[in-house]
């Protein structure tokens, strides 16, 4: 599957993942997610960029792959953090080795990002995993997974659009989230 995944011939904005048995093609994302996306760019980068950061030596990456070799799956998420230099990973880029994944759902994969992606994460491991929910049916809520164990997560906290979401070490800051769009 990961070869038939390499080879494929994806055109421009459009993400192709291993999830479960398959390949899934997503098609690019609309205004809404990009903005949101752009956003925690920004703020995430002020952080990185700040003296004495412990986070200085890491990246914020669009559309890297990240493969989960325990379930076999390989997930395309909107942002990741892992160390610098990105290069160094050559074309394996494990979860294990990310800080920081955000996806930031869209109204048709919202379920994949909501189960089979946390438990993906979780599995990997990923320490700390951001997923930003416009499509909840109790309204735009963000949610941050952390200290993954045996292939959950054991604390979540959820936080409505609007309201800062705190991001632990080695990030250590509240992401302002009262700008975020909920519409696609």
């Amino acid at each position: 599957m990961l070869r038939a995944w390499e080879e494929l011939d994806v055109r421009p904005g459009w993400r192709a993942e291993i999830i479960g048995e398959g390949i899934t093609l997503q098609a690019p994302p609309k205004d809404g997610h990009n903005e949101i996306i752009e956003i925690i760019l920004r703020r995430l980068y002020t952080v990185l960029l700040r003296e004495g950061s412990p986070a200085a030596g890491t990246g914020v990456h669009q559309n890297a792959d990240i493969r989960v070799p325990l379930l076999g799956e390989l997930y395309v998420p909107d942002l990741v953090v892992l160390p610098r230099p990105f290069s160094k990973w050559g074309k394996k880029h494990l979860a294990e080795d990310a800080l920081l994944v955000v996806e930031v759902t869209s109204k048709w994969n919202a379920a994949t990002d909501r189960k089979t992606k946390r438990r993906g994460y979780a599995h990997g491991p990923v320490p700390l995993y951001l997923l930003v929910d416009r499509w909840d049916e109790e309204g735009p809520v963000n949610t941050l997974f952390s200290e993954p164990e045996n292939g959950g997560y054991r604390h979540i906290h959820h936080t409505p659009f609007g309201a800062p979401i705190k991001l632990p070490a080695p990030f250590d800051f509240a992401l302002d989230t009262s700008d975020f769009p909920t519409d696609e």
